[in-house]
């Protein structure tokens, strides 16, 4: 009986006891569980730790060798089996990203044994960890220190306390750095964890909960019952000692300033979303760096005080584009400036000590992007572990001009927010409130620390909550070389900017490529916001066919851009350019493409007339022949407005009024002729269906008699027509609004004739008194005579004698009279 012993095996759908003997073999015992948990061989692995280190393997020693006592619990993970112990390692794959440098140099003897605890600690296959932590986990990151000519005895092979490697989460070092660091790095904070003589046995970096555990069955559920094992606990917030983000680049200034343009031409507040990478940064040990390489502007509703986010079409086809490029949504920047003098361009100071940094709703809104991008993280039970989401506030800064400065929130605030315990104050900004518990929801008590006025540690209620505690501050710089991932010049509108009148259509495609002074290919569509417009308009998509060219933009290669190029899909593009902006050209006429009164750049190819849409023949181009004509006809018409130009006399040539109605009124006759047209040709199709009837219809024999080339034609003047109407509808709007608006200078003289009604209305109202009033003995008189009775009629007093004749006129209460005269 002795040798009996009993084994809790841990597992992610719950714990089971394994009975086993002393002597039995690892490989037996696995056997058994595998039985029981209804594995096979090779589909679990057990470990004697939580982080998933020392790993049982099925062989033949003896529990008792492996030191595994009665009532030992063992953890199980349905991950499949590791490899072997020296593969077990790096479980992360090669870089093949240029941002990170070579790891050669990481497998010295040296960095071994710390590089092989983290390994172990991390052996975790079925977590995939992104390429930058991948690539720290390899470091040894240690801090080298020069032998000190002063204080070193020692040969130069020697080491001593003060030239001895520092480890990289040392806090006397980080704060003798310029500027000072307050927060270690992430795996500088792994390292710690897993330093010292338990190696990081007992490290599990567990996301904290602020909901009751599901699955409590010793009493009913909440609110009626909860008890200390489904209960959360109190959570004390601290300041947090690391961060996952450590500095935040942008890669030149044309970035920020393309966003700041919308609050200088409109004095609203902006949104957008960060899209990079992230990379080493070498100032700090086993530090990451986020770097901004575009800013998306997702559609909102934005006012000088506020900035309202609405539902966004295209978000995944922007995720979709961007991890084709190789670039990943990194963070949010907003904005917040208040304007202090718009002659030297200055922007009032407003966060700062006294005020706040972040707002509580602010928080909350950084909260709740960071819980939608977590960090993958091995050695968390979940599979994640805080988030390297960043958030960027442009502001005014002490010397009263534009600061960007970078924040993260802590992972308690990531708790608080994830599971709605934490709310904003109307009142003051800068404070936030702890939800109370309810019958819905239960909320953990939260308390923070803070000094009173003796210097005595105080333990406070969360209710309010200084922000402070929750908010990490993070380095935002410019480098002073800019980097371009995409081109600098020229620059394609910004999506979503309707209200500033830039709007992403093909005229603008058209006036961008125009632009355009580059005769590289690749230089022209290297634009974040152009690529995203040819994946997302409306006219044609090229969501299917643009993946060529993504990867062209993202390795910058020219041949694959100008293979791309010929493709089918940039050749109707063009011809859509053409169409609404211009005369499409080949690679080294991009300058005349886009609108002007620029001749066109060649005259081989048809074009359409601005004024009916007609496709032209090539060569039939005109310009006009003197300044007058010139002006009448800023661009080239087509034959049938020519035409009707040449009829008018010469003497009216010069007035454009006459003009532009010989032109409507031709316009009218045509319009009416296609309609007749259309009857006609309607009626005979009917005719001829009705005679064929029983005939069979031959798709094949039909589809080669299509006109394949009028339908494109058709197809862009409807384009065309839609473009037209847009642009008259806006410049009536800017221009004569009154045509389509009320005339609200109408509205004084209504308003006196409502108010002249209104007293006649009051003024019939009395009269009906009067009457009323009169009328009550009229009344009596009725009744008596009803009932029977027989009342003497009322006597009415006689007319005045009219001593200087005349007709008597009924006066206007009809019982008296009196004479006119």
């Amino acid at each position: 009986m002795a040798e009996n012993i009993i084994i809790r095996v841990q597992s992610p759908t719950g714990m089971k006891k394994i009975p086993a003997t002393k002597k039995e073999t690892a490989a037996a015992f696995l056997n058994k569980v595998g039985k029981e948990f209804g594995f096979t061989s090779n589909g679990f692995s057990i470990y004697l730790n939580r982080n998933k280190t020392d790993e049982i393997r099925s062989q033949s020693k003896t529990l008792s060798l492996l030191k595994i006592k009665h009532g030992d619990m063992l953890y199980l993970y349905p991950s499949g089996s590791p490899g072997p112990a020296g593969e077990t390692m790096d479980v992360a794959t090669p870089h093949s990203s240029s941002s990170l440098p070579s790891t050669s140099h990481s497998s010295s003897s040296s960095s071994s044994s710390s590089s092989s605890v983290m390994s172990r600690s991390h052996s975790a296959p079925h977590i995939s960890e992104d390429e930058i932590d991948q690539y720290l986990a390899k470091q040894e990151g240690k801090i080298y220190r020069n032998k000190d000519p002063q204080l070193c005895r020692h040969g130069s092979m020697g080491k001593c306390v003060h030239c001895v490697p520092l480890e990289p989460f040392d806090e006397e070092y980080l704060s003798h750095l310029e500027p000072p660091v307050k927060h270690m790095s992430f795996h500088a904070y792994i390292r710690k964890l897993t330093g010292g003589a338990d190696k990081g046995k007992f490290v599990a970096l567990e996301n904290i909960s602020c909901k009751i555990k599901s699955g409590c069955e010793g009493h009913p559920p909440w609110p009626e019952g909860i008890c200390t094992k489904c209960q959360p606990s109190a959570i004390t917030l601290n300041r947090q000692k690391y961060r996952h983000i450590d500095n935040i680049m942008f890669e030149n200034h044309t970035i920020a300033d393309r966003f700041l343009d919308f609050w200088r031409k409109t004095g609203s507040q902006r949104m957008g979303f960060l899209y990079g990478r992230y990379t080493e940064h070498k100032d700090i040990p086993l530090a990451i760096r986020a770097e901004v390489a575009a800013i998306y502007e997702p559609p909102q509703i934005a006012s000088q005080n506020s900035v309202e986010l609405v539902e966004d079409p295209k978000a995944a086809a922007v995720e979709e584009i961007a991890a084709k490029l190789g670039l990943r949504k990194v963070g949010w920047i907003f904005t917040d400036l208040l304007s202090e003098d718009t002659r030297i361009g200055t922007v009032k100071y407003t966060r700062n000590k006294d005020s706040y940094f972040l707002s509580a709703e602010e928080c909350i809104t950084a909260g709740h992007f960071q819980n939608q991008q977590c960090n993958p993280c091995r050695l968390s039970p979940d599979g994640h572990f805080g988030s390297k989401f960043i958030t960027v506030v442009a502001t005014g800064g002490p010397d009263n001009q534009v600061h960007f400065e970078g924040y993260q929130v802590s992972n308690q605030c990531m708790a608080l927010v994830r599971d709605e315990c934490l709310l904003p104050c109307r009142d003051a900004p800068e404070l936030g409130y702890a939800k109370e518990s309810s019958t819905e929801q239960y909320v953990p008590d939260v308390f923070y620390k803070d000094k009173d006025k003796f210097g005595n540690d105080i333990t406070y209620l969360a209710r309010p909550l200084p922000v402070e505690y929750l908010i990490i501050d993070i380095t935002t710089t410019f480098p002073k070389d800019p980097q371009y991932t995409f081109s600098s010049t020229p620059r394609f509108p910004i999506e979503n900017r309707d209200i500033l009148g830039e709007t992403q259509d093909f005229h603008s495609l058209a006036t961008y490529l125009s632009q355009c002074t580059s005769t590289v290919f690749l230089d022209m569509v290297s634009d974040f916001h152009l690529l995203l417009f040819l994946v997302t308009n409306e006219v044609m998509p090229l969501r299917d066919s643009i993946g060529l060219l993504l990867d062209a933009v993202k390795t910058e290669d020219e041949e694959l851009a100008q293979t791309w190029k010929k493709s089918e899909q940039w050749a109707t593009i063009e011809q859509l350019c053409s169409t609404v902006g211009g005369q499409s050209s080949g690679p080294q006429e991009y300058g005349a493409v886009g609108g002007g009164p620029s001749t066109p750049a060649s005259s081989s190819a048809m074009w359409s007339c601005l004024h009916c849409t007609f496709m032209n023949q090539p060569g039939t181009e005109f310009w006009g022949g003197d300044m007058e004509d010139t002006l009448l006809l800023e661009r080239p018409q087509c034959e049938v407005i020519l035409t009707v130009y040449m009829q008018v006399p010469l003497s009216a040539r010069h007035t454009p009024l006459h003009y532009r109605g010989i032109i409507e009124n031709t316009m009218k006759r045509m319009r009416t002729a296609v309609a007749l047209l259309c009857l006609v040709a309607l009626c005979a199709a009917q005719k001829r269906r009705r005679t064929e009837h029983n005939s069979e219809w031959d798709y094949r024999t039909e589809a080669g008699k299509v006109n394949t080339r009028g339908c494109a034609n058709l197809t862009l003047v409807l384009d065309n027509w839609k473009f037209a109407i847009m642009n008259k509808v806006k410049d009536l709007l800017l221009n004569d609004h009154s045509t389509v608006l009320p005339d609200y200078g109408r509205i004084p003289p209504l308003s006196d004739a409502l108010g002249d009604l209104y007293k006649e209305f009051n003024a019939l109202k009395e009269r009906l008194g009067e009457l009323t009033t009169k009328f009550e003995g009229v009344e009596g008189f009725v009744d008596d005579v009803r009932a029977g009775r027989s009342p003497y009629p009322p006597r009415a007093e006689p007319p005045p004698t009219d001593t200087r004749g005349g007709e008597p006129e009924h006066h206007a209460d009809g019982n008296r009279y009196r004479h006119q005269y």
